[in-house]
């Protein structure tokens, strides 16, 4: 079985109020890119993916006459997708939402949210939850701005497995203008993701304590010593979802790699432009992280970089549509359930 997680940037933009693929010369919301273009292009990504589930991360917004499933399964249709239907979660108010895309002729997937709406151990993502953020001796009241999707799977050969796709918040300092306003801003956004990987860590370890096969896959907005601010909390949230010393352990290769080596290479799942040095910094952001039952399937991953990926840069359609269609590239699991 082949799992994907791949963020689309703005793919809401390319939807129209009926919730069909508008694919014509006017701009999309990437930067030089028209609709027809990041359109075609994702067409090309997701026909080579061949995927049986793919977490879409920055799904088709859900609002009021918008609809994410039958945004996405229109898409599954006008480019012959297997992956043909989709489910969704908690809504959530960015034009952002997260969603599984699956085939149903291999695999059963229903939203199964586990908790309740507030509690200090693991609320429901739609919930509250309550943590001392910064040592003051009062509770803080967190919430998600973008849900987690918490999914119950059944594959064809009967298996059971729960899966759970998260895109954490950002810690860019959005309207922070001196230098002050900069630190204060990306220290209490830190906080909060942190938060947030905390309450994420609490649900996966209670499927673990069950012994359940968990799957994580999305984009954590985070990996180690990515910012400055990093040192003052001692962790990343990829560390604090992935588990340390004694804790039950998730893991993904790509994870692992960034955390042995913070100096020299490393693999990459997000390339952008940086416009005032006109230039593209790369990152690792994205992530597919399995419980230590399913290493025994025969994981293999893969990141779909067009530039560090051979079988990607080989063919010139597809790295020219994986560079047009997102500034996340797909990460890849092939595994045998």
């Amino acid at each position: 079985m082949r799992i994907a997680a791949y963020n689309v940037e703005w793919f809401s933009s390319l939807f129209d109020d009926d919730n069909k693929l508008v694919m014509d010369d006017g701009w999309s919301s990437r930067r030089g890119v028209t609709r027809a273009q990041q359109a075609e292009a994702l067409g090309v990504v997701f026909t080579a993916l061949d995927a049986d589930a793919v977490m879409v991360i920055e799904a088709p917004d859900q609002g009021r006459v918008r609809r994410t499933v039958e945004a996405l399964e229109h898409f599954a249709q006008v480019f012959g997708l297997r992956a043909r239907e989709a489910v969704m979660g908690f809504s959530n108010d960015t034009q952002q939402e997260i969603a599984l895309m699956y085939d149903p002729d291999v695999l059963e997937a229903r939203h199964d949210p586990v908790g309740h709406n507030t509690t200090t151990e693991a609320p429901r993502f739609d919930g509250v939850f309550s943590i001392d953020l910064d040592v003051d001796a009062t509770k803080d009241q967190v919430v998600f701005s973008k849900p987690p999707l918490e999914l119950a799977l059944q594959t064809k050969s009967g298996r059971h497995l729960r899966m759970i796709g998260a895109h954490l918040k950002s810690k860019a300092p959005h309207g922070a203008k001196t230098r002050d306003e900069v630190m204060r801003v990306s220290i209490a956004n830190r906080r909060k993701q942190l938060a947030q990987a905390i309450w994420l860590r609490r649900r996966i370890e209670r499927h673990l304590s069950k012994g359940e096969d968990l799957i994580v896959l999305g984009d954590l907005n985070d990996g180690p010593g990515l910012d400055e601010y990093e040192d003052l909390f001692g962790r990343s949230s990829v560390e604090i979802v992935m588990g340390t010393g004694n804790e039950p352990r998730l893991y993904d290769p790509h994870a692992q790699m960034a955390l042995r080596q913070k100096i020299g290479a490393q693999p990459s799942s997000a390339r952008f432009f940086i416009s005032d040095e006109n230039r593209y910094l790369q990152a690792l952001l994205d992530y597919v992280f399995i419980s230590e039952g399913l290493r025994s399937a025969n994981p293999k991953w893969r990141i779909w970089h067009p530039f560090e990926d051979h079988g990607c840069y080989a063919v010139s359609e597809l790295r020219e549509a994986l560079l047009l269609a997102s500034d996340h590239f797909p990460v890849v699991l092939d595994i045998d359930i």
